[in-house]
């Protein structure tokens, strides 16, 4: 009897050393690893807010024995501590001002990765290098305050686990059977980190991520129902199912994509008001009506935060703070010179998006560009201010007169943008609109903003 009321007691006790916010991440675990109360685990020795480089305390990693009924192979499961607020007490995240009745803790969500057994596989121990994968995404998320979501898609441009493999993207899904938790400083989501190929995070961009996750799903040689990533695999769904590409270009065709805009390195400026154009050669319904300069960002990730992705076409700030000028400065033209990994997205841009009545943006760290189409509500820009700037948000009316002539001038970027003959010159004079693809002067993209004329 005192046995077992000592060990009451040290249950108690290590319950009340374990933080609160990563008790109630634990508890969840549990349910469904009930065998595995002490799971192998990556720990963080020098910790984040002690100086320490890396911002998850815990990485755990359970044996899944999967679900043989339902398809679902053997395999690792890797979970994140640290974007989540373990502690409460601020050392890391700040309490949520903004979630009103239901507010997120900290980031709001934590990461996971499925990884695939191989067949006859004795070894025990899980590989350690996902650990290391989530590492590097948290650390992105907190140095670049960008949450991320489902449906986002991250270029990698290297295998996942840095050996020869195909894998070499990623997309972020909802894990399967971690659902949202309640914890003492605020609700967390549990984001699945899913390994793609090129051509599937290529779709992904052009179409949703969503919906390339929906099309993996549908057969456990490309992750099944739960998404788990296999590094042995060397062809896309698309090479699998050619049928499943056939269908993704008319669903384009027909709808347009979901992706709502990018990062990118991009500078512009003011082009002179016209004066020797004849006043015949101007669409009457379109005539011009100031200077800037912009930006950059480091990270070449495909975002969403402040960007709609359900097709509607209301405008949405693209940035967080609230201190927007109310004063919208007309501009007389523009000329956007745009890095040239970020070429493929302006052809996404007009025939995905603008042909289908929506709206994309180049989003950089202190600045963002974004093109109009004309159904767009919500806009600074109409067809007598095509062009426009409000605080740091610059916006570029694309006229449905225009779409097919930029359609047929950016036939070359169709192909592979990988060895462009840089700089490319792009130019509508009757519309006081140059567009160039080349890599940014270099002072201009330290620049903190806009700079007026």
């Amino acid at each position: 009897m005192a046995s077992s009321t000592n060990q009451d007691k040290d249950d108690c006790l290590k319950r009340r050393m374990v933080p609160r916010g990563l008790q109630k991440l634990i508890e969840q675990c549990l349910k469904i690893y009930p065998d595995q109360t002490n799971p192998l685990q990556v720990t963080t020795v020098l910790k984040y807010w002690l100086g320490g480089q890396d911002p998850l305390d815990y990485i755990s990693m359970y044996h899944n024995a999967g679900d043989p009924d339902k398809n679902i192979p053997p395999h690792w499961h890797y979970i994140s501590f640290g974007l989540s607020d373990l502690h409460g007490d601020g050392r890391v995240h700040l309490p949520d001002t903004i979630g009103g009745l239901e507010p997120r803790s900290g980031m709001g969500f934590e990461l996971t990765f499925r990884l695939i057994k191989p067949a006859n596989c004795t070894d025990e121990k899980p590989p350690t290098w996902p650990a290391n994968l989530l590492q590097a995404l948290a650390k992105y998320v907190f140095q670049s305050g960008n949450r991320l979501c489902f449906g986002d898609n991250i270029p990698w441009r290297r295998s996942l686990d840095g050996k020869a493999s195909s894998i070499q993207h990623m997309l972020i899904a909802e894990d399967p059977q971690m659902s949202r938790t309640e914890t003492p400083f605020g609700w967390v989501d549990f984001l699945q980190i899913v390994g793609v190929t090129n051509e599937e995070l290529e779709q992904a961009s052009r179409w949703n991520g969503k919906g390339i996750l929906n099309l993996l799903q549908k057969d456990p040689t490309t992750g099944g129902d739960w998404l788990i990533t296999d590094m042995a695999r060397s062809k896309s769904v698309f090479e699998l199912f050619p049928e499943t590409l056939r269908q993704l270009e008319l669903d384009l065709e027909k709808e347009g994509s979901d992706l709502a805009g990018v990062n990118a390195d991009f500078t512009f400026k003011e082009l002179p008001k016209m004066i020797n154009i004849k006043k015949e050669i101007l669409d009457p319904e379109e005539e011009i009506t100031k200077s800037i300069s912009s930006c950059n960002i480091e990270i070449k990730k495909e975002f969403n935060d402040g960007l709609e992705h359900s097709g509607s076409s209301d405008m949405v700030n693209p940035f967080h703070h609230s201190q927007v000028p109310s004063r919208v400065s007309p501009l007389n033209g523009i000329e956007l010179t745009l890095a040239p990994y970020a070429a493929k997205f302006l052809v996404l841009a007009i025939k995905d998006r603008i042909r289908h009545g929506r709206h994309f943006t180049f989003k950089a760290q202190n600045m963002a560009v974004t093109f109009v189409a004309e159904s767009v509500t919500g806009a600074i820009v109409n067809r007598e201010t095509p062009y426009g700037v409000l605080g740091y948000w610059v916006q570029i009316l694309i006229p449905n007169s225009l779409i097919p002539k930029m359609l047929d001038a950016f036939s070359d970027l169709n192909k592979s943008t990988d060895n462009l003959k840089i700089p490319l010159t792009y130019e509508w004079p009757e519309h006081n609109l140059k567009f160039i693809i080349d890599n940014p002067p270099p002072e201009l993209l330290n620049q903190q903003g806009p700079i007026l004329a």
